[in-house]
């Protein structure tokens, strides 16, 4: 008998399989769906700063009230945002058992310290944090734009009682050097990696267009190398890998690279909530061939410190293999 039990955050989940925030997480009924079908735990859909701020910006565009009415309605347009996901986290701590994540997306603090204490008090298990600082000045110094993200975690951890994760691009200067920030800075997790919006061009058209917004298995080698290298270096930080797990073989690989959980998303959209049980499924049966009969037993088995190579996870170049390929 196996027990895919699993710690993250502080919390006990069932199982290592957390779907992330998302469409799939914006309603009571689809969260109960996911429960359902086996989700070890829930982030749900982020409130997104950039959205309230867009729209804010509009109405003072398009209005002809004066300044203070349209300070007002902008308030009010705020207070609906928050208003009715506070109400998602309440009526979602009431219909399913499994852990309750909120999630804000945010460029910046001030206003979302106020956000993130009322998410604690509606009631969520914890807190994840989507940060992304888009760098389009180039004057601006990188030891700034990375100091946003800490004071954000900084003023975010500091008010709240629930434990916060901070979700991150892999596309850091010094990736290592950040985690660390973050954790010195009072988060208990971290997210690797965020999977940003991208965009592509059409060419018969001549216009920008969406890039492909699903993850793809081969997407995972991101992740692995710097799994495998913050489990070692920070472990008592909790690591939930993102982007990239489609298979139950994906999940088995992040676990052993050191990761607590892993976070789906693409895979339930192009396949659907089936999806869940099929990789709980292919890990207990993995632990059973293997002979473990935890996750425990077998999480960050291969991370930097213990695999007998460590110097695999630090290549980066192709020389030695094309050299051997000639």
């Amino acid at each position: 008998m196996v027990d895919t039990k699993c710690k993250y955050l502080g919390l006990e989940l069932k199982n290592p399989v957390v779907v992330s925030s998302s469409g799939l997480t914006s309603s009571v009924d689809k969260i109960k769906c996911l429960a359902d079908a086996g989700a070890g735990a829930v982030v749900l859909k982020s409130v997104f700063e950039e959205q309230i701020i867009n729209e804010t910006v509009n109405l003072e565009k398009s209005s002809d009230y004066y300044v203070e009415m349209v300070d007002l309605l902008s308030f009010y347009l705020k207070e609906e945002y928050l208003r009715k996901y506070i109400d998602l986290i309440k009526e979602a701590k009431r219909t399913v058992s499994i852990p309750v994540i909120g999630s804000i997306n945010c460029v910046k603090g001030g206003q979302w310290v106020d956000f993130a204490k009322r998410i604690e008090e509606a009631g969520a298990d914890a807190l994840e944090l989507n940060i992304f600082v888009l760098p389009t000045n180039s004057e601006e110094n990188v030891s700034q734009i990375e100091m946003q993200y800490l004071q954000i975690v900084q003023q975010v951890v500091s008010e709240v009682k629930i434990p916060v994760a901070v979700k991150v691009g892999y596309r850091f200067t010094n990736i290592l050097g950040i985690v660390k920030g973050i954790e010195h800075n009072g988060a208990k997790g971290v997210v690797m990696f965020n999977r940003f919006y991208e965009p592509d061009i059409d060419i018969d058209s001549m216009s920008v267009v969406e890039a492909d917004i699903f993850s793809t298995s081969s997407e995972l080698r991101n992740s692995i190398r710097w799994v495998a290298m913050a489990s070692s270096e920070f472990p008592k930080l909790d690591i939930a890998s993102s982007t990239g797990v489609h298979t139950g073989a994906d999940a088995i690989k992040m676990l052993l690279a050191g990761a607590s959980v892993v976070e789906i998303c693409s895979v339930i959209y192009e396949h659907g909530m089936g999806a869940i049980n099929e990789i709980n499924d292919f890990i207990e049966d993995w632990m059973k061939r293997k002979g473990f009969a935890s996750i425990s037993e077998f999480k960050g088995r291969l991370n930097y410190s213990n695999v007998s190579n460590p110097l695999a996870f630090e290549r980066a170049q192709f020389m030695k293999y094309f050299a051997s390929h000639e």
